[in-house]
């Protein structure tokens, strides 16, 4: 059983920065999700088991950057510019079965509980 649990969400105005990070149990392909009210979850970034490879969605390119550091069996997520349709629940999710960097929910087979983000104007 992998266990993933998130933390580093909060309140923070447009242009503010914020870290998340995601504790994991083992060596995976990572990805970041978030969801809106009323809006689908939606692919942020994914990084390859050893980091050595990182995908991102559009909108967060060059404001996002996912990172691992497998000594401490962390994913983060440095979120830089925030915008308020940055707002969300952040979640982080692990790929336990493919090597590759998947940006479709389904690649993923573990889901961490979530961590709200809530960027103001």
């Amino acid at each position: 059983q992998v266990q993933l649990v998130e933390s580093g969400g909060g309140l923070v105005q447009a242009g503010d920065s914020l870290r998340l990070s995601c504790a994991v149990s083992g060596r995976y392909v990572m990805g970041w999700f978030r969801q809106a009210p009323g809006k689908e979850r939606e692919f942020v970034a994914g990084i390859s088991w050893n980091g050595g490879s990182t995908v991102y969605a559009d909108s967060v390119k060059g404001r996002f950057t996912i990172s691992r550091d497998n000594a401490k069996s962390t994913v983060y997520l440095q979120m830089n510019s925030l915008k308020p349709e940055d707002t969300a629940v952040y979640y982080c999710a692990a790929n336990t079965r493919r090597a590759l960097v998947g940006k479709a929910s389904r690649d993923y087979d573990y889901w961490g509980q979530g961590t709200q983000v809530t960027v103001s104007s």
